[in-house]
């Protein structure tokens, strides 16, 4: 599935348009027809259903709709919220076939289509499409409000009127929805914090627009269930654990135990094949019982803290994760990083890792090895310095620029997360629920992306295969034994081999 903005939607129209010859009123009829096969999935033929249809490709599929729903035998009310002379081209072809098939349609007016939208029981928005600039004004304005007031169904094809398709637009007055039928790819701000609610549940409509286009024009994909069944690595028989990768992990503090316990937990049941933790003695001592199947190694210490690495090969290992629970001393900083970018292996820091790191970010840039940053949007926006809320109002953007000028990959956590490689591919990993904004959830993703990109073929895809993982874990378990409240880090560990069983 991609994602795009409208910019890059309108050119897959078009050149869809151009290289196949399909002609612009068959994809309107495509994603009509395709639009009602989802709309009737949701309501039923005693629901008084008003469509409400606005100027467009956007209006010309609620034509199509129209005409599918009343043939179907739907009882809908079509309401055409636009002056006749703005009903142009594919748009008014369609409405002229439904016209021709025996269809009905008023013209809005705020006192007689709100006492229609008062008595019905589902509202299909076929308003505005994904071209909408600047704040709405007049009849759609009005009836957007309307709508808003309403106890209905709300569904809305391809974005919510007044909705923009992409991220960055801080002011607009849009449908809420809730359910979305996107027609051909997945719009930008379905996936951003301050836009997804305005979607409701959303599904995928494919009208025809071929894959080679879609790869061209967006660098931008959701990773699915198909994506991670595709990729997870397979075990071979004749196979041993060197074959699954070297780990260490750098991490913890006397004030933090138990951050780097379960990042080495989860690392160990991800698949690793050997695991060494570094901490400071009197960690160690607490969690190697809880966990001993990895190996162990002291640290030199101040405050508690680790003050220094030099007593490790590093080259023993394949893949080095640091910063779970490794608290803010400066000694911390003086006495890890210079060691650590001299390895020569992929690098993941997580947690107070960025508070450190923000020194050494040129180093990141200048080094030829992988970088993995895993930031929550307050540690990226404190990398960043700027506010967390300019950060979400344009998280693809930050991301995409960042990644691609410090040469990394870039994790940003949320319920979207968005993961960017060093070269402005960006995949967006949905699952997960409100459960795992606890402490911990994250030092567990960090175990987790450094078993599996030690597994993969790729960086890329051994990183979005932990972030999906790690929320599908939470999901099953909260569908099977926990609640959102209860569910903690350490349940997610151990809900790792189901989600592996369920989905690989």
């Amino acid at each position: 599935m991609y994602i795009v903005t409208a910019e890059e939607m309108y050119k897959i129209d078009r050149e869809t348009m151009n290289t196949t010859g399909l002609d612009g009123k068959i994809l309107m009829e495509n994603a009509g027809r395709e639009a009602s096969r989802e709309i009737g999935k949701r309501i039923s033929k005693e629901d008084k259903a008003v469509i409400l249809i606005g100027s467009g490709n956007n209006g010309g599929d609620g034509f199509v709709i129209a005409r599918v729903l009343t043939g179907a035998g739907y009882p809908v009310k079509v309401i055409q919220v636009a002056a006749d002379e703005k009903i142009t081209g594919d748009a008014a072809y369609h409405k002229e076939v439904y016209r021709q098939f025996g269809g009905h349609l008023e013209h809005y007016h705020e006192e007689a289509a709100g006492a229609i939208l008062r008595e019905a029981d589902v509202i299909i928005d076929t308003m505005l499409g994904i071209g909408v600039r600047g704040e709405l004004r007049g009849d759609i304005l009005t009836v957007t409000r309307q709508v808003n007031e309403q106890d209905a169904y709300v569904i809305s094809v391809d974005v919510p009127s007044g909705l923009p398709a992409e991220e960055g637009t801080p002011v607009f007055q849009a449908i809420k929805a809730d359910a979305t039928i996107m027609i051909g790819a997945i719009k930008q701000s379905a996936v951003c914090q301050h836009t997804s609610s305005y979607y409701g549940e959303w599904v995928l409509a494919d009208i025809g627009f071929p894959e080679k286009l879609l790869q061209t024009h967006t660098k931008k994909r959701l990773w699915t269930t198909s994506s991670f069944q595709e990729s997870f690595p397979k075990r071979k028989v004749n196979s041993h654990k060197g074959n699954y990768g070297r780990g260490l992990i750098i991490g913890g503090s006397e004030p933090m135990p138990g951050a780097v316990l379960m990042a080495t937990r989860a690392a160990l049941r991800t698949g690793t094949g050997v695991l060494t933790t570094a901490s400071v003695k009197n960690v160690i001592s607490l969690i190697a019982g809880n966990s001993p199947e990895a190996m162990y190694i002291s640290t030199s210490e101040a405050n508690g803290c680790i003050a220094g690495i030099d007593n490790i090969e590093l080259s023993r290992f394949d893949a080095v994760a640091v910063g779970v629970g490794l608290g803010r001393n400066e000694e911390t900083t003086k006495g890890i990083f210079p060691s650590l970018f001299q390895f020569e292996g992929p690098i993941i820091i997580d947690a107070d890792g960025l508070y450190h790191l923000k020194a050494y970010l040129e180093n990141v840039k200048s080094r030829q090895a992988p970088v993995v940053l895993t930031p929550h949007p307050g540690e990226f926006a404190a990398l960043l310095d700027i506010a967390v809320s300019d950060l979400l109002m344009e998280p693809f953007r930050y991301c995409r620029e960042f990644a691609t000028y410090f040469n990394c990959y870039l994790v940003l956590k949320g319920k979207h997360t968005i993961i960017t490689d060093p070269e402005g591919n960006q995949t967006v990993e949905s699952s997960g629920n409100p459960g795992l904004a606890k402490g911990g959830s994250g030092d567990v993703l960090a175990g987790m992306i450094l078993a599996m990109i030690m597994q993969s073929k790729s960086i890329f895809t051994g990183i979005n295969n932990a972030c999906f993982l790690h929320g599908k874990s939470a999901d099953l378990l909260v569908q099977e034994k926990h609640s959102e409240q209860d569910l903690l880090a350490g349940d997610v560990i151990e809900g790792i081999p189901k989600a592996i069983r369920t989905f690989s």
